[in-house]
């Protein structure tokens, strides 16, 4: 997964690539040490790592992970950073082969970056014609043309409801299956014009909201999100830090779940006649998740729906 936003102060080196949403407010959440080491979990345009490299004493070390091949070609020439080419789920794994245990802090931004979305031939964008790809990662096999191909109604009807809140996902997947037998969608355009007649109010909020469903479902978000935290009561030391930006409403559920419980499991009301006292694994650093300042918010559109929350490991 890659990043999506902006920063808000000229302090902090982005790219043209992406500039980073929050970066400020995720520096000093990190709170980070000279000689400590941290994991960037979707590097992207590096703006943040950069960020994260200037706190840094030599003695520092950065891990970056980014699925997306292009992200390579920003990385900066410094020997206290490791890239790993590989999504962020396999989170442990890659840094036991990189001889790492424990870390003092970890960030992960699960934004779309904004060359993503400039990018037409990857699928993301409703702005442009391109193939319905939409995977962050082109060597895996399920495309957004595969979902709209294969898919069963029902299975339509509940990412486009889960995924998208969108308000006719019935409707919507009804008809995908039923014109579908009759035409063969390779293309954005062709997708866009396939279910023109059941948009419903403001077009591009409507096409945004379908497309984001279909993102996260092709790129399995919420599964590889929630694989990714509960790796982290191990991954961070004590004393260390987690800060996650999410984008919408399920991703931020899910952090701010696993914060308060370090798991997912639904809590059932407590016997009164047996005392369990569940162990604490994070205390929040703001109670409240952190948006963009005003100022930010006009350098960027994208970054008016990020949110951060910062934890940590007790």
């Amino acid at each position: 997964m890659s990043k999506e936003g902006n920063h808000s102060n000229d302090n902090v080196v982005g790219s043209d690539y992406h500039i980073p949403v929050l970066c400020n407010e995720v520096i000093e959440g990190l709170n980070i040490k000279p000689d400590g080491v941290y994991v960037d979990c979707t590097f992207g345009g590096g703006g943040h790592s950069r960020g994260i490299l200037e706190k840094l004493g030599k003695n520092g070390r950065l891990i970056a992970f980014d699925q997306d091949a292009d992200a390579i070609n920003n990385l900066p020439k410094d020997d206290r950073i490791t890239f790993i080419p590989e999504n962020f789920r396999h989170l442990q794994r890659f840094l036991r082969l990189h001889k790492v245990t424990q870390v003092d802090g970890l960030l992960a931004d699960l934004g779309v970056s904004s060359h993503q979305f400039d990018e037409g031939d990857r699928g993301f964008s409703i702005r442009f014609d391109g193939p319905m790809d939409m995977r962050m990662d082109n060597r895996q096999l399920l495309t957004a043309a595969n979902v709209i191909a294969n898919y069963s109604e029902s299975e339509l009807h509940k990412l486009f409801e889960k995924y998208g809140e969108v308000s006719n996902s019935k409707t919507l997947a009804k008809h995908i299956v039923y014109t579908r037998k009759q035409v063969q969608v390779q293309t954005i355009l062709q997708f866009k014009s396939m279910i023109e007649p059941v948009v419903k109010g403001n077009p591009n909020k409507y096409l945004a909201q379908v497309f984001q469903a279909l993102r996260i479902e092709v790129n399995a978000e919420m599964e590889v999100l929630k694989e990714m935290l509960l790796q982290l009561n191990e991954v961070i030391k004590p004393g260390g830090r987690a800060a996650i930006i999410t984008f919408h409403s399920l991703e931020d559920r899910l952090a701010k779940q696993f914060f308060k419980s370090g798991s997912f499991e639904e809590e059932v009301d407590d016997n009164p006649f047996i005392q369990t006292t569940k162990e604490q694994k994070w205390k929040l650093v703001n109670k409240k998740p952190i948006t963009a300042t005003e100022l930010e918010l006009k350098q960027n559109k994208r970054s008016r729906s990020a949110k951060l929350r910062v934890a940590e490991r007790i």
